[in-house]
C-alpha cells in the first residue's frame, strides 16, 4: 500500500497464491457446510491464480479496488475473495463520544485501505514509530472490503438497549453445540476480505492499533477460499462445491439480506459467525457414497443427487425405484431446502496447525452467514438440529451474531444514524 501523499504503481502478483496453493494460512458453510457482489458494478469474481511465472489477466482484472462508500458495506453481496481476517473486539469504554470518534476514524481509514493507501502519510521524524505499520506498502489494494458489524451487547454496554430491534438478540443454544466461551460473544467485528492474506491482515491490524484506548481483541480467525479454474463456486475441506446456493438468493437480496425496516440499521444486514471445527480424519474414513449422502450432493460436479449439474434445482421429493429420497431427508443440503428458509453464505476453511490435545488437524470452516433477520438462521440450523448426518463429523466451537451498517457516503461515518441517535 502506498501513503497518501506518495504513488506507488501497483506490482505484479506476488506468487505466494502460486507456491501455497489452496492449503495457504486462513479462513467456508455454503452449499455444503449450511448453505458475495457489490454495489460499486465490481469486476468479475476473482479467478484461480495462474501457474507460472507473472501474472495472468485474471490477477491483474483482480486487482481493481472496491469502493468502501455506497448504499450497502462491501464485503457482503461482494464476490468472495481469496482471504479472511475476522476479528471480533470488546469495547473498553461506555462512552458513546468516545465510539464516536472511533467509528470515524475508522470510516477514513477504511476508505484509504480499500484505495490501497496507508491510513496516513508517513511523516519526517525517523524519531517516532510511523503511523501505518507499513507491511502492505507497495502492495494495493488486492480487492480489500472491511465489514463493520456490532451485537447487542455493543448497544447494552453504550446505553443505547433502546434502539435494540425486536429480533436483535443472542443466539439460542443449538444441539450439539460445543461453544467456547473464549469464542463467543464479543462487542464489535470487522470482517476483512483480501486476495492477498498480508493486505487482509495488515488492514485490521491498523484499525485495531488506532483504537486500543477503546478496544480490546476478543477473537479472531484468519481463513482461505480454494477456487477450481474456470469456476466460481470454492471447495470446502471436505472436497465439497460450498456457496452453490447463493446465486438464487442474491437474486433476491431485498428479500432475504437487506434490512429494510426505518431504523439505525436500514440498508444494513445481520452476520452471523460460527467457527466449526470439521474431523478431517472421520471423514476421510468415509466412503465416497457416505460422504455424497451426507451432504445431498455429488462431489465431483456438486450437482444434487439425481440431478446433473452443480446448479440444478434439487428436487427434495424425488425417490429412487425402491421408494427412498433420492436426496436422503437427514442430508444436510435435503434439511436445509425442506426448511424452506433461504440465506448468504460467504464461509472461508482455516487450517491452524495441529491440536494439541487430540493430535489431529486444528482445521475446519468460519461459517458467515449474512441475512435480513437473524431468525433466518436459527430457523435453518433448528431445522438442521440433531439428525443432521453432518453432525458425525463437525463441531460448533465458536459463534457471534452481529448487526452490519448500512453504507456509507461521503461526509458520512459508519454507524452514524445509531451514534448520532436522538437517544445517544
Amino acid at each position: 500500500m502506498k501513503s497518501e501523499d506518495q504513488s506507488f504503481p501497483v506490482p505484479a502478483r506476488r506468487h505466494f497464491l502460486n507456491q501455497l496453493g489452496a492449503g495457504s494460512v486462513g479462513l467456508a458453510v455454503a452449499g455444503g457446510l449450511m448453505a458475495a457482489c457489490s454495489d460499486q458494478s465490481p469486476p468479475a469474481a476473482p479467478s484461480p491464480a495462474a501457474t507460472g511465472p507473472g501474472p495472468s489477466a485474471a490477477e491483474t482484472a483482480a486487482a481493481a479496488p472496491y469502493a468502501f462508500d455506497g448504499e450497502h458495506q462491501a464485503g457482503i453481496v461482494t464476490p468472495a475473495q481469496r482471504h479472511i481476517y475476522f476479528l471480533v473486539l470488546d469495547l473498553h469504554t461506555s462512552d458513546v463520544q468516545e465510539m464516536r470518534d472511533v467509528f470515524k476514524r475508522w470510516t477514513d481509514y477504511a476508505r484509504r485501505l480499500t484505495r490501497g493507501d496507508n491510513i496516513a502519510a508517513y511523516g519526517d521524524n525517523p524519531h517516532v514509530p510511523p503511523v501505518d505499520t507499513g507491511e502492505a506498502d507497495s502492495l494495493g489494494a488486492y480487492q480489500l472490503t472491511l465489514t463493520f458489524g456490532v451485537s447487542p451487547s455493543f448497544l447494552k454496554k453504550l446505553g443505547l438497549q433502546d434502539q435494540l430491534p425486536a429480533d436483535f438478540v443472542d443466539l439460542p443454544a443449538f444441539p450439539r453445540d460445543q461453544i467456547r466461551p473464549v469464542l463467543s460473544g464479543g462487542d464489535i467485528c470487522i470482517q476483512s476480505c483480501a486476495n492477498d492474506p498480508q493486505v487482509a491482515f495488515h488492514a485490521v491490524r491498523q484499525l485495531v492499533r488506532q483504537a486500543r484506548s477503546s478496544v480490546t481483541m476478543k477473537w479472531s480467525q484468519a481463513g482461505f477460499n480454494a477456487f477450481e479454474r474456470g469456476e466460481d463456486t470454492p471447495r470446502n475441506l471436505f472436497g465439497f462445491r460450498d456457496g452453490t446456493a447463493n446465486q438464487e438468493t442474491l437474486k433476491k437480496a431485498d428479500e432475504f439480506i437487506w434490512v429494510d425496516t426505518p431504523n439505525w440499521l436500514q440498508g444494513g444486514s445481520y452476520l452471523v459467525a460460527r467457527k466449526i471445527q470439521m474431523h478431517l480424519e472421520t471423514w476421510d474414513r468415509t466412503s465416497l457414497k457416505g460422504q455424497e449422502d451426507t451432504f445431498g450432493r455429488v462431489r465431483p460436479s456438486g450437482a444434487p443427487l439425481g440431478a446433473q449439474a452443480e446448479f440444478d434445482a434439487p428436487d427434495v421429493q424425488a425417490r429412487d425405484a425402491k421408494g427412498q429420497y433420492v436426496i436422503p431427508e437427514n442430508s444436510h443440503m435435503g434439511l436445509s431446502k425442506r426448511s424452506g428458509i433461504q440465506l448468504l453464505r460467504r464461509s472461508f476453511s482455516y487450517a491452524s496447525g495441529i491440536d494439541p490435545v487430540t493430535g489431529q488437524f486444528d482445521a475446519g470452516l468460519l461459517f458467515v452467514s449474512f441475512q435480513k433477520s437473524p431468525g433466518q438462521f436459527v430457523g435453518v440450523q433448528s431445522a438442521l438440529g440433531r439428525i443432521d448426518r453432518m453432525n458425525e463429523y463437525i463441531t460448533h466451537i465458536g459463534s457471534g451474531l452481529f448487526a452490519c451498517f448500512g453504507g456509507v457516503r461521503e461526509g458520512e461515518y459508519l454507524g452514524q444514524a445509531l451514534l448520532e441517535s436522538p437517544r445517544a
